[in-house]
This record gives C-alpha cells, structure tokens and sequence, in this order.
C-alpha cells in the first residue's frame, strides 16, 4: 500500500526535484495512512540513496541492473511499474521533469491507472482523489478526479516545498533482470551541459533577449546570474540566432519553468515566451518599451536601457549581499 516515488538522478546523486517529490508523496502517505517506498535507478551509493529518508522516504528500493545507468523510457516504465506492483503501490509519484514525462504514460499503461500530469498541489483525498494542476499554458486550472485503483501523480517542479525532517531510510537492493529486449530505442551519444544550474530546477532565472543587441553584450546578464546565484535563459529569437544554446531558450517551445524569481531583460513578452515563464512566482521585467506586454504580467517593472540598469542593479545587489 505504499506511495512509490521515482526519485531521479543524475551520475549517481539527487535532483532538487526529487527531493520535493519525496516530500510530496510523504504529506500524500500521512493522509493515507501509508508509508513511501523510493524507487532509484541506476548505480548510486547506498548512503546517498539512503538521504531520501530525510524528506520522507521509509524504504529506498535501489534497482542496481546496470543496464539502466542510461535512461531509456521504456526499461525505466518497466522496472518502476515492477517495484509499484511489488510494493502494492496505490499512488505513484514522479517529477514532471523530461523523464518523467516520458516515463508516466508508459507507466500508466502497465499499471491499468490514471495519470494526473503536471499537479500543482497535493491532491484532495476525501472518498476521492483529486489532483489540481495548471492548463492553457498556466492561464488556468483544472481538477482532475483519478478514479482508478492505482493513480499515477507528476508533480511540477518547484511546486512542493521541500521538507527535511526525518532520517535515513533503510536501502534495499534489488536487480530485476531488465534485458536489451527492454530496451525499444539506443542512445548514440549523449552531451551534458555542465557548470550550469539546470533551468527547470533554478529557484531563481535572469533571462534576456534582443535587447541584448548581440551575444558580446551577454556578460551583463551572467554577472548579474553571478550575483544572485541564478541560471540563465533567453528567448526564441536569440537561440535561433545563436546568440546563446538552445538548452536556455525558455517558452512555449523551448522549456518551461516556474522559478521562484524570473528577471526578464530586454524580452518583449510575446504569448509564446510568457506560456513558458508565467507560472513565475515574481516576475520582474526591464524594457526600454513601455507598452511591451511583459508589464502586464510582471509584478515589477523597469522602464529603462537594460545597458544602464544591469550594472546598477548588480552593484546594489552586490553591495547588499556584502552588508547581509
């Protein structure tokens, strides 16, 4: 009867969203009057794995098939729907990360459950079970009522505080035989981003876009990034112009977030760009265009040249920072 949770990771420790889906499925078992078995797979150090009991976890299930270091939608919605069966799980949670998108239906469908995406909040349990989560491009909500037996839950990152208040969880290794059968696509090759702060787990974001002029002025959003320790974004037009990666284009066909701040600099606010980023908890805009539509929905606003307020703003902050 437990609440399994798919606690992702990468080279063998934790994402930021794992542990809020770990605190999630823990308020999610106390309703129920269950506990939450953590599903990792992969190779990972039973002391790491077992650092999911401070957010809530009671048993980590530590599927060791080495197979599965590499992620493969079809091997992990197998081996996870193996452990939810054994563990006779009502409730699956899981991050609705890139993974975790293309894991849940799979899983849905092994698992004969219904599959509530992109959950905002903890579900209602009251003789139903009923998941809020955001739609129309986070222009609206909707309540979804998951009536079958086993429920699969994918919680939006940054959605769930993270509760630490238990201790380590005790560590079971188990090895499920997943062959190359399993296995329906290969990865060829596979490219890391590193020394960044990965955008859809970044609390805070500064991003810009052809206000910037061109790539050689991006210092300016960096320092700023720098200052507050946040990861940075831009817009369609600049990854389309090589300004920057296409790992930091941010809207509606780039990646969405909902980071605790978004600074948005020289970013007119297109619909396109705002259904990626409004889900934003504070969201500042700074525009030389006063009409530009990001200031109808930013909770602050600049009207000003982004190349005479960036380094102002980032000498108070910096300033601040050095007296705090």
């Amino acid at each position: 009867m437990a609440v399994v949770v798919f606690a992702e990771n990468n080279a063998g420790s934790f994402k930021k969203a794992s542990f809020e889906i770990v605190s999630y499925a823990a308020a999610i078992a106390k309703t129920m009057g269950t506990s939450v078995t953590a599903v990792v797979l992969g190779s990972m150090e039973d002391a790491v794995a077992a650092e999911l009991g401070t957010y809530g976890a009671s048993k980590v299930v530590k599927v060791s098939d080495v197979s599965l270091d590499t992620f493969e939608s079809h091997a992990h919605a197998k081996a996870l729907a193996e452990v939810a069966k054994a563990e006779g799980a009502k409730v699956v949670v899981l991050a609705n990360t890139y993974s975790g998108k293309a894991i849940a239906p799979r899983l849905s469908v092994k698992l004969s459950a219904a599959l509530a995406s992109g959950a905002v909040a903890l579900p209602e349990i009251n003789g139903s079970f009923t998941v809020l989560r955001s739609v129309f491009s986070n222009k609206g909500f909707a309540n979804i009522q998951l009536d079958t037996d086993v429920k699969i839950v994918s919680l939006t990152p940054n959605s769930y505080k993270v509760v630490a208040d238990g201790s380590a969880a005790a560590v079971e290794n188990r090895s499920l035989g997943i062959a190359s059968g399993d296995f329906k696509s290969t990865s060829v090759e596979v490219k890391k981003v590193t020394g960044k702060i990965p955008l859809t787990e970044a609390e805070l974001v500064v991003s810009a876009g052809r206000g910037l002029k061109g790539p050689e002025n991006w210092h300016l959003v960096e320092d700023l990034a720098t200052t507050l320790g946040a990861a940075t974004a831009c817009s369609k037009p600049v990854s389309d112009m090589h300004w920057r990666t296409h790992d930091e284009h941010v809207g509606q066909t780039g990646i969405t977030i909902k980071p605790n701040l978004y600074i948005a600099i020289g970013i007119s606010g297109a619909i396109q760009h705002l259904a990626g980023v409004s889900g934003s908890k504070v969201i500042v805009a700074i525009n030389t265009d006063k009409e530009a539509p990001f200031f109808k929905i930013a909770d602050y606003g600049i009207v000003g040249d982004a190349f005479e307020v960036l380094p102002k703003l980032n000498e108070a902050l910096s300033k601040f920072k050095a007296a705090n």
